[in-house]
Protein backbone atom coordinates (compact mmCIF):
# COMPACT_ATOMS: atom_id res chain seq x y z
CA UNK A 1 0.00 0.00 0.00
CA UNK A 2 1.06 3.31 -0.61
CA UNK A 3 0.55 6.87 0.14
CA UNK A 4 0.50 10.04 -1.81
CA UNK A 5 0.86 13.30 -0.09
CA UNK A 6 1.14 17.01 -1.47
CA UNK A 7 1.18 20.23 0.92
CA UNK A 8 -1.95 22.44 -1.17
CA UNK A 9 -0.72 25.97 0.68
CA UNK A 10 1.25 26.20 3.27
CA UNK A 11 1.83 30.03 5.45
CA UNK A 12 -0.14 32.86 7.56
CA UNK A 13 -2.28 33.22 4.48
CA UNK A 14 -3.53 29.53 4.47
CA UNK A 15 -2.56 26.19 5.10
CA UNK A 16 -4.08 22.80 3.79
CA UNK A 17 -2.20 19.42 2.65
CA UNK A 18 -3.69 16.45 0.55
CA UNK A 19 -3.23 12.65 1.49
CA UNK A 20 -4.49 9.50 -0.08
CA UNK A 21 -4.18 6.10 -0.28
CA UNK A 22 -5.81 4.23 -3.29
CA UNK A 23 -8.99 4.11 -2.01
CA UNK A 24 -9.21 7.35 0.17
CA UNK A 25 -8.11 10.75 0.36
CA UNK A 26 -8.77 13.17 2.97
CA UNK A 27 -7.66 16.80 3.48
CA UNK A 28 -6.07 18.61 6.41
CA UNK A 29 -6.63 21.48 7.19
CA UNK A 30 -8.91 23.77 4.58
CA UNK A 31 -7.19 27.19 4.89
CA UNK A 32 -7.68 28.02 1.20
CA UNK A 33 -10.33 29.38 -1.01
CA UNK A 34 -12.58 26.25 -2.26
CA UNK A 35 -11.41 27.51 -5.97
CA UNK A 36 -8.11 27.86 -5.75
CA UNK A 37 -8.07 24.84 -3.63
CA UNK A 38 -9.86 22.63 -6.04
CA UNK A 39 -7.71 24.64 -9.07
CA UNK A 40 -4.90 22.97 -7.12
CA UNK A 41 -5.71 19.57 -6.69
CA UNK A 42 -6.95 19.13 -10.01
CA UNK A 43 -3.32 20.20 -11.23
CA UNK A 44 -1.34 17.55 -9.14
CA UNK A 45 -3.94 14.79 -10.93
CA UNK A 46 -6.13 14.36 -7.60
CA UNK A 47 -9.80 13.35 -8.09
CA UNK A 48 -11.48 15.28 -5.95
CA UNK A 49 -14.84 12.72 -5.56
CA UNK A 50 -12.00 10.92 -3.52
CA UNK A 51 -11.82 13.28 -0.28
CA UNK A 52 -14.09 11.63 2.03
CA UNK A 53 -12.82 13.73 4.76
CA UNK A 54 -11.07 17.45 6.11
CA UNK A 55 -9.75 17.04 9.23
CA UNK A 56 -8.97 19.81 11.14
CA UNK A 57 -5.77 20.49 13.43
CA UNK A 58 -7.10 23.99 15.33
CA UNK A 59 -9.41 26.61 14.60
CA UNK A 60 -7.31 29.50 13.55
CA UNK A 61 -8.52 31.51 10.77
CA UNK A 62 -5.49 30.56 7.97
CA UNK A 63 -6.49 26.54 8.89
CA UNK A 64 -10.21 26.84 8.56
CA UNK A 65 -11.33 29.57 6.04
CA UNK A 66 -12.61 27.69 3.36
CA UNK A 67 -14.32 25.12 5.60
CA UNK A 68 -17.92 25.44 5.02
CA UNK A 69 -17.70 26.01 1.70
CA UNK A 70 -15.51 22.83 0.50
CA UNK A 71 -17.73 20.65 3.12
CA UNK A 72 -20.79 22.03 0.56
CA UNK A 73 -18.58 21.71 -2.35
CA UNK A 74 -17.44 17.66 -1.85
CA UNK A 75 -19.76 16.91 1.08
CA UNK A 76 -16.78 15.13 3.08
CA UNK A 77 -16.42 14.41 6.40
CA UNK A 78 -15.44 16.91 9.17
CA UNK A 79 -13.15 15.89 11.85
CA UNK A 80 -12.25 17.79 14.66
CA UNK A 81 -11.74 17.54 18.26
CA UNK A 82 -14.42 19.08 20.89
CA UNK A 83 -11.61 22.17 21.19
CA UNK A 84 -11.47 22.69 17.86
CA UNK A 85 -15.16 22.46 16.82
CA UNK A 86 -15.89 24.74 20.18
CA UNK A 87 -13.13 26.99 18.48
CA UNK A 88 -14.46 27.04 15.22
CA UNK A 89 -18.08 27.19 16.29
CA UNK A 90 -17.04 30.84 17.41
CA UNK A 91 -17.07 31.67 13.79
CA UNK A 92 -21.08 32.55 12.78
CA UNK A 93 -20.29 31.35 9.26
CA UNK A 94 -19.04 28.14 10.30
CA UNK A 95 -20.74 27.40 13.67
CA UNK A 96 -23.36 25.05 12.10
CA UNK A 97 -21.38 22.69 10.40
CA UNK A 98 -21.86 18.74 11.23
CA UNK A 99 -18.40 17.39 12.97
CA UNK A 100 -17.47 13.53 13.27
CA UNK A 101 -15.64 14.77 17.07
CA UNK A 102 -12.51 12.62 17.98
CA UNK A 103 -10.62 12.63 21.30
CA UNK A 104 -7.26 13.49 20.63
CA UNK A 105 -4.47 10.65 20.99
CA UNK A 106 -7.12 8.20 20.06
CA UNK A 107 -6.35 6.66 16.50
CA UNK A 108 -9.61 6.59 13.91
CA UNK A 109 -10.35 5.14 10.73
CA UNK A 110 -11.55 6.94 7.35
CA UNK A 111 -11.82 4.45 4.82
CA UNK A 112 -8.71 2.12 4.69
CA UNK A 113 -6.42 5.41 6.45
CA UNK A 114 -5.68 5.58 10.09
CA UNK A 115 -5.73 8.72 11.91
CA UNK A 116 -3.54 9.25 14.76
CA UNK A 117 -4.12 12.80 16.42
CA UNK A 118 -1.67 14.17 18.84
CA UNK A 119 -1.37 17.22 20.82
CA UNK A 120 1.55 19.70 19.99
CA UNK A 121 1.78 22.96 21.58
CA UNK A 122 0.69 26.28 19.87
CA UNK A 123 -1.63 28.90 21.12
CA UNK A 124 -5.20 27.53 20.44
CA UNK A 125 -8.14 25.61 21.89
CA UNK A 126 -6.65 22.12 21.35
CA UNK A 127 -4.30 21.94 18.41
CA UNK A 128 -3.18 18.64 17.32
CA UNK A 129 -0.85 17.34 14.53
CA UNK A 130 -1.61 14.02 12.91
CA UNK A 131 0.32 10.37 11.40
CA UNK A 132 -2.09 8.85 8.72
CA UNK A 133 -1.02 5.55 7.89
CA UNK A 134 -2.21 2.54 5.48
CA UNK A 135 -0.22 -0.16 5.75
CA UNK A 136 2.98 0.25 6.28
CA UNK A 137 3.04 3.80 4.76
CA UNK A 138 2.97 6.63 7.51
CA UNK A 139 3.13 10.58 7.33
CA UNK A 140 2.97 12.72 10.23
CA UNK A 141 1.72 16.52 10.04
CA UNK A 142 2.93 18.88 12.23
CA UNK A 143 2.87 22.58 10.51
CA UNK A 144 2.53 24.36 13.73
CA UNK A 145 4.13 24.09 17.22
CA UNK A 146 6.20 26.10 20.01
CA UNK A 147 8.27 23.45 20.74
CA UNK A 148 9.12 20.26 19.73
CA UNK A 149 8.14 17.76 22.57
CA UNK A 150 8.68 14.15 23.29
CA UNK A 151 5.15 13.01 22.36
CA UNK A 152 5.68 14.65 19.02
CA UNK A 153 9.31 13.16 18.58
CA UNK A 154 7.73 9.56 19.17
CA UNK A 155 4.87 9.95 16.51
CA UNK A 156 7.28 11.43 13.81
CA UNK A 157 10.15 8.96 14.39
CA UNK A 158 8.82 5.68 12.23
CA UNK A 159 7.32 7.98 9.13
CA UNK A 160 8.25 8.11 5.79
CA UNK A 161 7.43 11.41 5.37
CA UNK A 162 7.07 14.29 7.43
CA UNK A 163 5.44 17.93 7.02
CA UNK A 164 6.93 20.15 9.58
CA UNK A 165 7.28 23.56 10.22
CA UNK A 166 10.44 25.92 9.86
CA UNK A 167 8.67 29.06 9.95
CA UNK A 168 11.37 31.54 10.89
CA UNK A 169 15.04 32.39 11.20
CA UNK A 170 15.74 34.11 14.45
CA UNK A 171 17.99 36.82 13.40
CA UNK A 172 15.75 38.08 10.46
CA UNK A 173 12.87 37.86 13.16
CA UNK A 174 14.92 39.97 15.77
CA UNK A 175 15.82 42.67 13.28
CA UNK A 176 12.28 42.77 11.59
CA UNK A 177 9.57 45.46 11.92
CA UNK A 178 7.26 43.51 13.74
CA UNK A 179 5.87 44.46 16.60
CA UNK A 180 8.09 42.82 19.98
CA UNK A 181 4.64 41.15 21.48
CA UNK A 182 4.23 39.64 18.26
CA UNK A 183 7.73 38.70 18.30
CA UNK A 184 7.24 37.15 21.71
CA UNK A 185 4.17 34.96 20.56
CA UNK A 186 6.16 33.55 17.55
CA UNK A 187 9.49 32.71 19.87
CA UNK A 188 7.29 31.16 22.75
CA UNK A 189 6.30 27.40 23.48
CA UNK A 190 3.19 28.56 22.00
CA UNK A 191 4.27 29.91 19.17
CA UNK A 192 5.97 28.72 16.00
CA UNK A 193 9.20 26.78 15.41
CA UNK A 194 12.90 28.39 14.01
CA UNK A 195 14.38 27.03 11.43
CA UNK A 196 17.48 25.78 14.33
CA UNK A 197 14.26 24.46 16.11
CA UNK A 198 12.93 22.49 13.05
CA UNK A 199 16.37 21.01 12.26
CA UNK A 200 16.93 19.81 16.01
CA UNK A 201 13.63 17.89 15.64
CA UNK A 202 14.27 16.40 12.20
CA UNK A 203 18.26 15.64 13.54
CA UNK A 204 16.32 13.42 16.69
CA UNK A 205 13.85 11.99 14.03
CA UNK A 206 16.04 11.11 11.67
CA UNK A 207 16.27 7.09 10.89
CA UNK A 208 16.73 5.04 7.75
CA UNK A 209 12.61 4.97 7.88
CA UNK A 210 12.58 8.92 7.06
CA UNK A 211 12.47 9.28 3.42
CA UNK A 212 11.23 12.77 2.49
CA UNK A 213 10.70 15.99 4.84
CA UNK A 214 8.84 18.94 3.47
CA UNK A 215 8.88 21.94 5.18
CA UNK A 216 5.79 24.19 5.95
CA UNK A 217 4.69 27.33 7.34
CA UNK A 218 7.73 29.43 6.40
CA UNK A 219 7.36 33.43 7.11
CA UNK A 220 7.81 35.63 3.66
CA UNK A 221 9.16 38.21 6.07
CA UNK A 222 11.36 36.35 8.59
CA UNK A 223 12.38 33.53 6.42
CA UNK A 224 14.38 32.40 3.31
CA UNK A 225 13.43 29.37 1.99
CA UNK A 226 17.43 28.65 0.84
CA UNK A 227 18.30 29.31 4.83
CA UNK A 228 15.58 26.77 5.66
CA UNK A 229 16.47 24.25 2.95
CA UNK A 230 20.15 24.89 3.59
CA UNK A 231 20.11 24.46 7.48
CA UNK A 232 17.99 21.34 7.16
CA UNK A 233 20.09 19.61 4.95
CA UNK A 234 22.93 20.36 6.57
CA UNK A 235 22.12 18.36 9.80
CA UNK A 236 20.34 15.84 7.89
CA UNK A 237 23.93 14.73 6.31
CA UNK A 238 25.80 15.26 9.77
CA UNK A 239 23.14 12.52 10.81
CA UNK A 240 24.61 10.69 8.36
CA UNK A 241 21.42 10.30 6.12
CA UNK A 242 22.16 12.76 3.42
CA UNK A 243 19.67 10.90 1.26
CA UNK A 244 16.79 12.40 2.90
CA UNK A 245 14.73 14.50 0.18
CA UNK A 246 14.10 17.58 2.04
CA UNK A 247 11.04 19.90 0.02
CA UNK A 248 9.32 23.08 0.52
CA UNK A 249 5.80 23.47 0.67
CA UNK A 250 4.77 27.40 -0.38
CA UNK A 251 2.07 29.55 -0.03
CA UNK A 252 1.48 30.55 -3.77
CA UNK A 253 1.44 26.98 -5.67
CA UNK A 254 1.34 23.09 -4.37
CA UNK A 255 3.99 21.40 -2.96
CA UNK A 256 5.65 18.30 -5.11
CA UNK A 257 3.38 15.29 -5.22
CA UNK A 258 5.15 12.97 -3.05
CA UNK A 259 4.19 9.00 -2.14
CA UNK A 260 5.55 6.63 0.57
Amino acid sequence: MSLKICVIVSGSSGNCAYVASRQTAILVDAGLSCRETLNRLEAIGADVKNVKAICITHEHDDHVSSLGAMHRRLGADLYANSGTVDGISRNDKLKDLPWKVFSTGEPFLIGDLKIEPFSVPHDAYDPVGFVISSGNSRVGIVTDMGMPTELIRTKLKNCQVVIIESNHDEPLLKDSARPWSLKQRITGWQGHLSNEQACQLLSDIAGPSLKTVILAHLSSECNKPDLALKSARAILANRGFPGIDVKLAYSDRASDLVEC
